[in-house]
């Protein structure tokens, strides 16, 4: 079934606990719903246009990282039985205190963190080019925001911020995720370029929660395709991205219009990557 003929959710009619970018999160007491709306933000902006099937497979594929990494990380992942018209798109979760931080981890230059290589705010060797891989994975945290742009931080601001303990277990979970992913990325010939985390304290144990290592929050690049220097293929938001750098937009909002055919290639690549790394078959 073609893309632009399939149904799209912008929005949910419940009482809300919060209201993100793409995710609209309800109180159920103790826990929390969590439902994966098929809005796209792109630079922090909510798109216009939805993109169809995106909440489904943010929400399975979570999931099935979820289970791959409880063992490295717990999380905060309760049960997928949810009423059926969010069946496939959402889940119930511990409710946690959110720590206001990205933990963003880079194994490759990219996107932003290629732009702050090249104004000198890493640490790292000269000469690495655009799309390059790193020496070794990069922790790269940013503030949190639900609206407007996420603001890059240092460890020692991150620290301040949650307290040098936290703040040393995010990072070190962080990167253990990273590479326990990239290395099953690796596997299904795909390149995990970078990445975001949120974690949560429960009882002040360590969560992870959200989403985890989707098209949203990650790079996923073709590994038979890919050359250092040049501009990857994707399996995320990317084409969105790339058509939106074309128009001259502002990156403020309101954000333009996308073509069919870009919100249908992008449906496609979230499938394709959702496929590609579980090994499984996507539940539309």
């Amino acid at each position: 079934m073609p893309a632009s003929s399939l149904s799209a959710l912008t929005e949910t009619d419940l009482k809300l606990f919060r209201r993100g970018k793409v995710r609209d999160v309800y109180d159920l007491d103790d826990h929390l719903l969590i439902v994966s709306s098929d809005r796209l933000s792109a630079f922090d902006v909510v798109l216009p246009d939805p993109i169809p099937l995106k909440g489904s497979v943010l929400t399975q594929m979570s999931a099935w990282w979820f289970e791959q990494t409880k063992g490295v990380v717990p999380n905060h992942v309760l049960s997928l039985d949810v009423p059926t018209i969010f069946a496939g798109r959402a889940m119930v979760v511990k409710k946690a205190q959110r720590l206001d931080v990205e933990a963003v981890v880079r194994g490759y230059l990219s996107g932003s963190g290629w732009k702050a290589y090249q104004a000198g705010e890493y640490d790292l060797p000269a000469g690495i080019p655009f799309s390059g891989r790193l020496p070794e994975p990069l922790f790269t945290p940013t503030t949190k925001a639900d609206v407007g742009h996420d603001e890059a931080m240092t460890f020692a601001q991150m620290s301040d911020l949650l307290g040098t303990e936290i703040a040393a277990k995010v990072r070190d979970a962080s990167l253990e995720i990273y590479n326990f992913a990239a290395r099953r990325c690796e596997q299904a010939g795909i390149i995990l370029a970078d990445t975001k985390f949120e974690f949560g304290l429960v009882d002040g144990q360590l969560l992870l929660i959200d989403e985890l290592l989707t098209p949203d929050s990650s790079r996923f690049w073709p590994a038979d395709s890919y050359v250092p220097g040049e501009n990857p293929q994707s399996f995320d938001k990317q084409p969105v991205r790339d058509y939106l750098e074309g128009t001259g937009w502002n990156k403020m909002p309101p954000a333009p219009s996308l073509p069919a055919e870009v919100i249908r290639a992008t449906t496609e690549r979230y499938v394709e990557a959702y496929q590609r790394i579980t090994g499984l078959p996507f539940a539309r």
